[in-house]
């Protein structure tokens, strides 16, 4: 069974990427960037992706109110009701339950056969087949059972930065790549990471998900009940005028929390499929590493013509894509460097997340 006119995808697309500084600012953020310089931002090339197995016409942004001119820039196919804007930040839990409730007024009668896939705006995905039979695979798993399905990514090194997600068997599946969940863990320490990996029965969570819409309902009317009771109460002010208002009031009274610590560590009844589609969540620029070019040395580059001597490893990137920058390094290996029209960030790898806190520390000046 394909997606039919009753699966709905949600793009989260409300996040500011500051780890990926000075190409990203709270103006433009990441996943409205075209970071490896392919003509397509990673909000476009998430839809472009999504619109393989979705409607057109049944893909929903969920971002900020202040970003709802760029996804009209970037998507301009997209309806314009299609873009859902949160007046604040409050992590994944509340952005997915608000697109619930606006596919559940949009299903109509149909709600309850309804299939959602939900993935965030700005991570990258290689293969682009393999996702698309992965999908269908946890697709038809949900519309066959009640799991909440999450995509597992093989490992391919004992990453920090990543939760990963330990599963056992799920005897008569149908596929043997479906796998229940046992356990979730968030960014563990690298001995603890060396041994997931050690113990081939763990992998990368990759934060996108597969449901049912039913089935998700029920899960935050378990787990996160006082969030759901406030979207239920007022969802007759979805699709008319007093919405944004609405969302305002219920936003102002949730909490902050993912979901996957809202819901899916709690939840029993979560699937995993066991994927390898080239995936990264592009969350530090030493993640887009082996995601570029490379060279003999291993530098990696988008935007730059680069003429290195004695440097290896290093990432270098220019937003000057069509100009292709010369960009000349001696000597240096391991290294971060990042070009823009008014700012130059040279960094360690080793050192990456120091960006982060220098956002932070400038925003005092509002570095925009």
């Amino acid at each position: 069974m394909t997606a039919n006119n009753n699966t709905f995808a949600v793009i989260m697309a409300g996040g500011i990427g500051s780890r990926f500084w000075p190409m990203s600012k709270e103006s433009r953020p990441k996943q409205f960037l075209d970071i490896l310089g392919t003509g397509r931002s990673l909000i476009q090339m998430t839809f472009d992706r999504l619109a393989r197995l979705v409607p057109s016409e049944n893909i929903l942004v969920v971002t900020q109110e202040r970003y709802r001119g760029l996804v009209a820039e970037h998507l301009p196919q997209l309806p314009s009701e299609n873009t859902l804007c949160e007046p604040f930040m409050r992590n994944t839990a509340p952005c997915i339950a608000y697109a619930n409730h606006w596919i559940a007024n949009k299903a109509g009668d149909a709600a309850d056969e309804a299939a959602v896939i939900v993935a965030p705006s700005d991570h990258l995905i290689l293969k682009e087949d393999e996702f698309l039979e992965i999908a269908n695979i946890a697709l038809n798993h949900t519309r066959e059972t009640t799991h909440l399905v999450t995509l597992g990514i093989h490992p391919s090194r004992p990453d920090t930065g990543y939760g990963y997600i330990q599963f056992e068997d799920l005897p008569d599946a149908g596929d043997a790549r479906i796998r229940m969940v046992k356990t979730f863990t968030e960014k563990p320490q690298l001995e603890l990471a060396e041994q997931f990996l050690a113990s081939g029965d763990f992998y990368w969570n990759s934060g996108i998900f597969i449901w049912s819409l039913q089935n998700i309902t029920e899960a935050f009317e378990a787990h996160l009940p006082e969030m759901q009771a406030l979207f239920e109460e007022h969802k007759s002010d979805f699709a008319t005028e007093r919405e944004a208002t609405t969302i305002r009031g219920i936003y102002g009274e949730c909490e902050n929390i993912s979901i996957d610590y809202g819901v899916m560590e709690k939840a029993p009844n979560v699937a995993v499929v066991l994927s390898d589609f080239g995936w990264s969540d592009l969350g530090t620029w030493g993640s887009l590493h082996e995601k570029l070019s490379l060279d003999a040395a291993g530098n990696g580059t988008a935007g730059v013509r680069l003429q290195a001597t004695k440097a290896a490893g290093n990432v270098i990137v220019s937003d000057a894509f069509h100009a292709k920058k010369l960009v000349a390094v001696r000597g240096l290996d391991d290294f971060i460097v990042v070009d823009t029209e008014d700012a130059l960030l040279i960094c360690p790898k080793a050192d990456e997340q120091w960006i982060k806190q220098l956002v932070t520390e400038m925003k005092g000046g509002k570095q925009k």
